[in-house]
């Protein structure tokens, strides 16, 4: 049965610091999503987000709750998680839930992260596919998906109609590699091509490196484009947020984990130099790539990264932080990553680590929408929440 839930938002001013400004106020309108007493709602960056106009579709997992201690995701790994969605028509003001799991859609046998396999008269077979993805629908979603966040494989869905109605799951290969963990990052460039930015396991079969794919035939087969910077020799570089910087130029943001041996020991210079999202020049069209630095220097225990252009011709990057103040942040850019504002706090009220997976997109009206999961000191439920916030406020 599909669920309609709309929230009282809650309306807050966040202090923020401009390189070279003294201090402004933004105002950051807070919201729930998705929250359900007893159950588990989490990761938007791993679930994909689109939008049209004022139209926004975002996923998420929708697992149960259970209470695993302060330094562990909170679901309950014995039952199942689903996929879901929440669909705003009003640029993110209200939302209706929406669940394609329930008739076998978006499930496929290991298809979930954290709970049990659904039985299997609720699973979906993972195909070849046979016939080309029209890239030029003005509906077109492509939603990748991990079975294993370390070594794959990976499948996709596609649809037409702006996500109510998909077809899948299909497996997916790069040059015969199914070694692929991947999450939605992609470009379309023309009715048969598009670029995957994904990650793949290392030589040790663990996440993970990024690399750049590309598909000229709508899918039926997909090529290796580039690697993107070395293999990491310890810890990890995944999950890829991207933008179109112009013809030929691409930036790339992503997750980098350093490995040590406890976090919690660590000195706040190491903590600082352990996790934090670097970004990725290409000149090229993704055929190689240059690294310029790091836009984020310290994200606690580690977050993905959410970039988006905006209707200036801005960067605007958002992510959480895992560490005290637990947050939600974001950044802004002018000259096209080469350097940041300095932090922006859209909310700093969380309750712990388990929170964050942001995915950003901007309205029409020029506000930005941004989605992640959260936990905060009013219930023990990890729910999906969402700030609305006018980055023309920040100069």
């Amino acid at each position: 049965m599909k669920l309609t839930q709309t929230f009282l938002l809650v309306l807050f001013c966040a202090i923020i610091q401009v390189s070279g400004q003294k201090s402004k106020e933004i105002r950051v309108k807070n919201g729930k999503v998705y929250y359900e007493p007893g159950r588990f709602g989490g990761w938007p960056a791993n679930n994909g987000i689109w939008s049209w106009g004022n139209e926004i579709l975002v996923g998420f997992a929708k697992g149960y709750h259970k209470d695993l201690g302060a330094e562990l995701h909170n679901i309950d790994r014995e039952k199942p998680e689903e996929h879901m969605f929440a669909r705003s028509l009003d640029g993110g003001e209200t939302w209706s839930i929406e669940n394609p799991s329930k008739n076998g859609v978006m499930i496929a046998r290991g298809g979930s992260l954290h709970g049990t396999e659904p039985a299997p008269d609720r699973t979906k077979p993972i195909s070849k596919l046979q016939e080309p993805m029209d890239f030029s629908q003005s509906g077109f979603v492509l939603k990748f998906w991990m079975l294993d966040m370390n070594s794959g494989p990976s499948i996709f869905y596609y649809s037409y109609d702006k996500g109510h109605s998909w077809k899948g799951p299909y497996g997916l290969e790069v040059d015969g590699n199914k070694k692929i963990a991947a999450r939605v990052d992609y470009m379309i460039e023309d009715d048969n091509s598009c670029m995957a930015f994904l990650t793949a396991a290392k030589k040790n079969n663990q996440e993970g490196r990024v690399f750049t794919a590309r598909t000229d035939d709508g899918g039926i087969s997909w090529q290796l484009v580039s690697m993107v910077g070395e293999e990491p020799k310890k810890g990890f570089r995944i999950m890829p947020s991207t933008v179109r910087l112009s013809e030929t130029e691409l930036l790339l943001t992503s997750r980098v984990r350093e490995e040590v041996t406890d976090w919690n020991e660590l000195t706040p210079k190491e903590r600082k130099n352990s996790r934090y999202i670097d970004s990725w020049l290409s000149r090229d069209n993704a055929k190689t790539w240059e690294l310029l630095g790091r836009p984020v220097e310290e994200l606690g225990e580690g977050n993905p990264p959410s970039l988006i252009k905006l209707q200036d011709g801005r960067l605007c990057l958002t992510y959480g932080h895992r560490a005290q103040p637990y947050s939600i942040c974001a950044k802004i850019s002018k000259d096209n990553g080469r350097t940041w504002s300095e932090e922006i706090v859209l909310r700093n009220d969380g309750s712990g680590r388990d929170l964050g997976y942001v995915r950003s997109v901007q309205r029409p009206d020029g506000k930005v929408v941004t989605l992640y999961y959260f936990q905060d000191y009013e219930n023990p439920e990890r729910y999906i929440g969402s700030s609305i916030w006018d980055p023309n406020s920040v100069r």
